[in-house]
């Protein structure tokens, strides 16, 4: 394991063995028999909540049977599955997800742990898809919840920390296609408006010069294109990438050319790498009400931030019911940074962004890097005690605990 990283590669994990079951029954008797057991999917988080200094298991030995039923309109997918995959195949069948994250790169397991999401004002995160999931308990049980249980709601978003996840149902919708437009230098007073003149919207900036640097606007096919003045925008006329300098061809297609929801909805194509790769992220979820006091307070640090930031993009996404999502309970301006690949240079600046940030309330990502403490992070989560009391019913051993883990949810 002592070569084993993240895909950053800003974090080397600590386990002293690494496993990849290929049955159910293999899994079940291999967690059973563990201290410490965790799961790493595709390695696409910027802390430490999943490493373990026991074993780590790579689910992606399992059987990998998708199962789609047309009637209830769900799919049954393994833990492992790439979204970049799933999508491929559900649109064959002629069906799709309401939503899909930048990068299709991405596990469905790990994404759904973390409360992973893609844009719209209308649209939840990965996350509320989850019609079911199943996972392996401490003990080696096999655990399956619904949306008709009683707990489901603190199951979905769990960090790995209730067991193994094997299977999640997801809910499909029938296939549609997308247009993708790139618009060029918006204005800050109409943020609000272009964040919900689409069915999803990112917004980049590189804090140095007007807020909307690029605004990539992923409508329905069906939709008319905007007008040409739309929001003192100009319009793209040829591809752009959301780091500077880095090639186009790694991102989905633009220029308003229509194709299929899975091949638009992600910022980059499932056949090159994502983003830059060399890299840091932090993201901070605050209230889409306090969106324009939250980024006048980011105003005061941005001379700090450019320096250190690659990119940064402001999303929104819709409020959910899911116990641990950083969208509890209230609609979202997304706040994502993309940093330079220099942890001593960043974290000064991370500490300013909390700083500045503290009075509206943010939920970090729980896979990337943040600072805030856990009495900070819990005071936002009205349903925090709940999910103790349920970590603690469901893996009493504490087999699935990390060291991060257990700052947030101390036994």
């Amino acid at each position: 394991m002592s070569t084993q990283r993240n895909w950053a590669g800003n974090i080397r994990y600590s386990a002293r063995a690494y496993h990849r079951p290929s049955s159910l029954d293999e899994l079940r008797e291999l967690v059973a028999g563990s201290d410490r057991i965790r799961t790493v999917g595709s390695g696409h988080s910027f802390n430490r909540i999943g490493d373990t200094t026991g074993a780590l298991v790579d689910l992606s030995g399992l059987p990998a049977t998708i199962r789609l039923d047309a009637q209830r309109r769900t799919v049954d997918v393994p833990a492992a599955t790439r979204y970049g995959d799933l999508a491929t195949w559900l649109h064959q069948q002629g069906y799709a997800l309401a939503n899909l994250a930048s990068l299709p790169h991405i596990s469905v397991a790990g994404a759904v742990a973390t409360g992973t999401h893609g844009s719209g004002v209308t649209v939840g995160n990965l996350a509320t898809a989850v019609a079911g999931l199943e996972l392996v308990t401490g003990a080696g049980d096999l655990h399956t919840a619904d949306r008709d249980s009683a707990d489901f709601a603190g199951t979905v978003v769990a960090l790995g920390a209730l067991g193994v996840v094997t299977r999640l149902t997801l809910d499909v919708v029938p296939t549609y296609d997308v247009r993708q437009y790139v618009r060029l230098d918006l204005p800050r007073a109409a943020l609000d408006e272009a964040l919900a003149a689409a069915y999803s919207v990112s917004v980049f900036t590189d804090w140095r010069s007007t807020l909307g640097t690029q605004v990539w606007r992923k409508q329905l096919a069906d939709q008319p294109p905007p007008p040409a003045d739309w929001l003192g925008t100009t319009a793209a006329d040829r591809p752009w990438h959301p780091v500077p300098g880095m090639p186009t061809v790694n991102c989905t297609e633009q220029l308003g050319v229509a194709g299929p929801w899975h091949e638009r909805l992600p910022h980059f194509r499932l056949g090159f790498t994502p983003s830059s790769g060399d890299e840091l992220q932090s993201e901070y979820h605050l209230p889409r009400a306090d969106a324009a006091e939250a980024l006048a307070a980011l105003d005061e640090v941005a001379h700090l931030i450019a320096p250190v930031s690659q990119t940064s993009e402001l999303r929104t996404v819709a409020a959910d019911r899911l116990w641990l999502s950083p969208q509890y309970d209230r609609d979202t301006l997304a706040v994502h940074f993309t940093w330079i690949a220099d942890t001593t240079k960043v974290l000064p600046v991370l500490a300013e962004v909390e700083r500045v940030l503290a009075p509206f309330a943010p939920r970090p990502h729980w896979g990337k890097v943040f600072t805030l403490p856990p009495e900070a992070i819990a005071a936002t989560y009205p349903r925090w005690a709940d999910f103790a009391a349920l970590l603690i019913r469901l893996d009493p051993a504490g087999r699935f605990r990390t060291e991060e883990l257990d700052l947030l949810f101390p036994r």
